[in-house]
């Protein structure tokens, strides 16, 4: 039931993204479309009582319970940017709005992209883990938890992934395009 719970938190995401939006910019009723975007984060209240509530009645922690903390932390720390993501988009094919700003390219306008982006992953990863953490205290003695310790590690391990990726951007920045001028130069 809880992985079944997270898919319909996932689908009703993007339902209530659409719809808020939708009702924002095309019919032209932005607090109404603002007051159905709030409701994004009830979700994730929701996911969490449901599965607080599984653990409670004596389930066995397992996958999907760490599905389920690992949904809640990536919701929180990164809907947010994912929702302000698809609302330049949106804007902007239905409401005339300006383009999307893209992500520097190169040098260390990229670099420090990169470190805002790993800063975001390794909150979410942070508040998984700290999910997990609980419902391994909430478990107690009672039960095997080492589901939940496994997956507080492959938490670990995506923050570390995203400092890596981070650091490479930081120790090697790509360089930008080469001026016609520059390689006329660099080829004497």
């Amino acid at each position: 039931m809880i992985v079944a719970l997270v898919i319909a938190c996932e689908v009703a995401f993007w339902v209530l993204l659409l719809v808020g939006l939708s009702l924002r910019y095309l019919a032209k009723m932005p607090r109404l479309g603002a007051a159905v975007l709030l409701c994004e984060p009830l979700l994730e209240v929701v996911l969490l009582v449901v599965t607080a509530i599984d653990l409670k009645n004596g389930a066995v922690p397992d996958l999907r319970h760490g599905i389920a903390a690992v949904y809640i932390g990536f919701t929180v720390a990164l809907g947010h940017r994912t929702i302000r993501w698809v609302d330049a988009r949106f804007a902007h094919r239905f409401a005339g709005g300006p383009p999307p700003v893209k992500p520097p390219k190169y040098g260390k306008a990229r670099a420090v992209h990169e470190w805002q982006s790993a800063a975001r992953w390794i909150l979410a990863c942070a508040i998984a883990a700290g999910l997990l953490q609980g419902a391994v205290w909430y478990v107690g003695d009672a039960g095997d938890v080492s589901t939940l310790r496994d997956w507080q590690f492959k938490m670990a391990v995506v923050a570390g992934i995203n400092l890596v990726i981070a650091g490479s951007y930081t120790l090697f920045p790509k360089a930008g395009p080469v001026e016609p001028v520059e390689r006329e130069l660099t080829k004497r």
